[in-house]
């Protein structure tokens, strides 16, 4: 068993400790193990850490579910993302909120090139079902990776649509591995699994609970680079979706509808309020991404760039460690640039046709 693990699992089952607070945590002791291993007294010196919390921790009665956790984990061959592992998404890493622990099933990379979010209703129309499987079949050639929520409607039909046009597609859902919800899903989570994946912060025996769903919905927008709504109510999860990624300066994308259709109401209201950029095809979608060109294999990337300052190297090579794009705040800290300076370098590198400005503030070579 892996008794490290343990520890960062139990970080999630604290009583009164979200993500964010959990992380503030593990970096005042250390380190996950060094939360547990902490005495009470130094724990309640730490802001927000309060005698409820401290007991619980010292308690480390989390740890019995935790080291259970595990052995389901080894069993079903899933794999645990720590917010500090290199495989956790980067992108999602950047959101305050984002998960302590991610539980994953699939193939996919979640630190791909291009990754796009698809949501709306659940009781998708003929015209809804049209502009997704138009949508995915664009995005071909671009090899984006496919995010949406396993939901019935224009959830599920933009899955279907990625693995019949050979696109990678991930499901994020709001329970626990041992289960899947809604059920009728199973097949196809089951293709997903060797053509993407399934995603979940839920451990095992956790339902698919009213309060998951907004959890669930920060995920896939965190994920993405865009998150494209085709048809929504003036509410529903779709919508939370869609302002949650407004939130985390992600792209939003918005397929309008008739004016008295109450089933695109969301997305005009997102359009009118600025909040989204108007789409009708998949060419939109691509032109205001610029994903135009398609996606080069690693090799295909240059492996000596001349003429570069001191500067522009270091900037460069941190983008070619990752391999994959960086957010701006990242390339900072890699590269030990100020943001003033690291700006002018990126603009001259970009000019040069050495990087490409994508959505979101990040950069690839």
């Amino acid at each position: 068993m892996d008794n490290d693990l343990s520890y960062k699992i139990g970080i999630t089952l604290i009583p009164l400790i979200g993500n964010i607070k959990a992380k503030q945590l593990i970096a005042y002791c250390g380190g996950a193990e060094a939360v547990f291993k902490e005495k009470k007294q130094a724990l309640l010196k730490i802001p927000d850490i309060g005698e409820a919390t401290a007991d619980a921790i010292s308690k480390q009665d989390v740890l019995k579910q935790a080291e259970a956790e595990v052995l389901f984990i080894e069993k079903n061959k899933i794999t645990p993302l720590y917010y500090v592992d290199k495989e956790y998404p980067l992108r999602l890493k950047q959101c305050d909120d984002g998960p302590v622990m991610l539980y994953y099933r699939g193939n996919a990379n979640l630190n791909t090139q291009r990754i796009i979010g698809i949501v709306g209703t659940r009781n998708a129309t003929a015209y809804g079902r049209k502009m997704t499987e138009e949508l995915v079949q664009g995005l071909k050639d671009t090899g984006a990776l496919i995010i949406s929520g396993l939901a019935f409607g224009i959830d599920i039909n933009a899955h279907r649509a990625a693995l019949d046009n050979g696109l990678d597609t991930i499901g994020v859902v709001a329970h626990g591995h041992d289960m899947l919800y809604p059920a009728e899903h199973a097949n196809t989570a089951k293709k997903m699994l060797e053509q993407g994946g399934v995603l979940t912060e839920f451990m095992s025996n956790t339902q698919p609970n009213k309060e998951n769903f907004p959890k669930r919905n920060r995920i896939i927008a965190g994920l993405s680079d865009a998150v494209a709504v085709i048809e929504s109510k003036e509410s529903g999860g779709a919508l939370i979706t869609a302002e949650i990624a407004f939130s985390y300066s992600r792209e939003v994308l918005a397929y309008p509808g008739k004016a008295d259709d109450t089933i695109s109401r969301g997305c005009n209201n997102l359009i009118q309020r600025n909040k989204a950029y108007l789409v009708q095809s998949s060419n939109d979608v691509i032109e205001y991404l610029g994903w135009k060109d398609k996606v080069e294999s690693k090799k295909a990337q240059p492996e000596l760039f001349h003429d570069l300052s001191s500067e522009e190297a270091a900037i460069v090579n941190a983008i070619k460690t990752q391999g994959v794009p960086m957010y701006i705040d990242d390339i900072a800290i890699h590269s030990k640039l100020t943001p003033g300076n690291l700006s002018a370098h990126l603009l001259s590198l970009e000019f040069a046709g050495i990087l490409k400005s994508l959505p979101g503030k990040m950069y690839s070579l």
